[in-house]
């Protein structure tokens, strides 16, 4: 993704430039909703579709720009594992908001579309326990940290959903 520069110093710009093509945030939202950490699984199950060149070039554009982070998988260290970071983690609510307003002005699929109403209608509360529950499987600085029972539930339910 090539890096235009700052055209203005708004934080919706700024934000835009970020994370504002058409892959970012679905890259994001597969690591996030869906726990696929592994650019083959990335690739393999992006129901977008998105091809190798590009998946390896945005990895590579929220590594350097401190959204996401890599590193030897513990448990395969021939493959890599991508985290999500403070940065990205506080990317939740919007990637909800997202959900929520595509459900409500798009058509969406309806299983998908729950999921998002779900986690909105927990309110603040039920967002900062999922960022928490991220922070801990991505940040915690254990190897093998536990696996929050309501986080694994989210990833199956997403992926059970077909996005």
């Amino acid at each position: 993704m090539k890096d235009v520069g700052q055209r203005s110093s708004c934080p919706i710009n700024l934000s835009i430039e970020l994370v504002g093509d058409k892959w970012t945030l679905l890259v994001l939202r597969d690591i996030m909703f869906a726990d696929r950490r592994h650019f083959r699984v990335l690739l393999a199950e992006s129901v977008e579709g998105i091809a190798s060149n590009i998946l390896s070039d945005r990895l590579k554009w929220l590594t350097e720009h401190g959204l996401l982070t890599r590193s030897p998988d513990p448990a395969h260290r021939q493959k890599l594992l991508y985290s999500l970071t403070e940065r990205s983690i506080d990317l939740v609510p919007v990637l909800v908001q997202l959900g929520v307003w595509g459900g409500l002005h798009t058509d969406a699929d309806p299983a998908v579309v729950r999921t998002f109403r779900a986690l909105d209608d927990q309110g603040s509360d039920g967002l900062r326990r999922l960022m928490d529950a991220l922070r801990v499987r991505h940040i915690g600085g254990d190897d093998d940290p536990p696996y929050d029972s309501d986080l694994a539930r989210l990833h199956e339910e997403y992926d059970q959903s077909g996005a």
